[in-house]
């Protein structure tokens, strides 16, 4: 009963006026011992910021205002302004990354460019041994590089290189990274002919969203077509989007396992490059080499020793693979180790000579 009266003596206070944590004003949830910022105001104050929702501060002070930012990033100067932006207030994006650059998620697939290395002549670019279409950039640190098809865009967020030659033109080249590709980590591996030259017809099998795909569409050249099988819709739709920007992609979503149902799209073609990652990955491109490479055409397969037999060890699943090629009218011309820029692979390359 006593509790009763209590409450009823007790008016409520009006909405606003909870208590502040900051100076009462609604701007900032301030001390521990304060109460939370006003309705008019925002919800919190800075992790190290001036308690006025620009920027985080003390572990104890809250989130940025509703109607100011959520915070900027760590170690600001309380406005929001430091090394990679805030991330954006209600009204507006999530602003850079904490080192300055892109967004989130870099450069869209095939879209918007990415900044890259306008380096000029700092760069020497020289062709990487005897591979058509396929450069070394030697700077601070050497990359390989192809020749862009489609300059101003990037696929997967590669780095960009700018150099200018004779008459002042400017070529750009994509850097081509072998730790996300099997046939680059092919190549600075030190194969000697990967059978690619511009105007071919290239078969990819397994080209999930077009990484390597897109640099087979740089070596090619606009004269050449690359017919880029994959099996994942997911993947297939990023594929497709890095086909609208290269008109020598073909994409086909569709199984490598039934060649027949693909047959009137593919013409015979000078090279397959598989990269299917699956226990009859052979078999697959063996019985799609019967369909469309031609005669002595070259095929380059990226085997994953895992993939194929988990429980025996990798050189004993490559001797296995390799033979069952040869077997199936291939020549062994060359075997390397991917590693260390993909372990537990090995690539084949081979002529189909039936």
């Amino acid at each position: 009963m006593g509790f009763r009266n209590q409450r009823s003596d007790n008016s409520r206070p009006p909405r606003g006026d909870r208590g502040s944590r900051g100076d009462g004003k609604g701007f900032s949830r301030g001390r521990p011992s304060e109460g939370r910022g006003g309705f008019g105001g925002s919800r919190g104050g800075s992790r190290g910021g001036d308690g006025r929702s620009f920027g985080r501060g003390r572990p104890s002070e809250g989130r940025g205002g509703f109607g100011g930012s959520r915070g900027g990033p760590r170690g600001g100067d309380g406005r929001g302004f430091s090394k990679g932006g805030d991330r954006g207030n209600f009204r507006g994006g999530r602003g850079g990354d904490r080192r300055g650059g892109a967004p989130r998620g870099g450069a869209p697939r095939g879209g918007a460019p990415r900044g890259g290395m306008k380096t000029g002549s700092r760069v020497q670019v020289e062709r990487y041994g005897s591979h058509e279409n396929v450069f070394l950039a030697r700077g601070k640190n050497d990359l390989l590089v192809t020749k862009s098809l489609t300059p101003g865009y990037t696929v997967y967020g590669e780095k960009k290189i700018q150099v200018e030659e004779k008459d002042d033109v400017k070529i750009e080249y994509r850097e081509w990274n072998p730790y996300r590709s099997k046939l680059g980590a092919a190549i600075v591996s030190g194969v000697k002919n990967i059978y690619m030259k511009p105007g071919m017809r290239v078969l990819y099998l397994g080209a999930a969203s077009g990484t390597t795909v897109s640099h087979v569409s740089d070596i090619v050249g606009p004269n050449g077509k690359v017919y880029a099988v994959e099996y994942s819709e997911r993947s297939g739709r990023d594929l497709v989007g890095v086909a609208k920007k290269r008109t020598n992609i073909f994409p086909i979503i569709g199984d490598a396992r039934h060649p027949q149902k693909y047959r009137m799209i593919v013409p015979m073609c000078d090279v397959i490059f598989s990269d299917v990652a699956q226990a009859d990955q052979t078999r697959i491109v063996a019985l799609n080499a019967k369909y469309f490479l031609k005669n002595n055409g070259g095929c380059i397969v990226s085997i994953k020793a895992s993939c194929v037999d988990s429980t025996a060890p990798a050189e004993v699943v490559f001797k296995r693979e390799l033979k069952y090629m040869k077997d199936s009218g291939f020549v062994d011309d060359e075997t390397v180790d991917l590693e260390p820029y993909q372990i537990n692979h090995a690539a084949f390359l081979l002529r189909w000579r039936p």
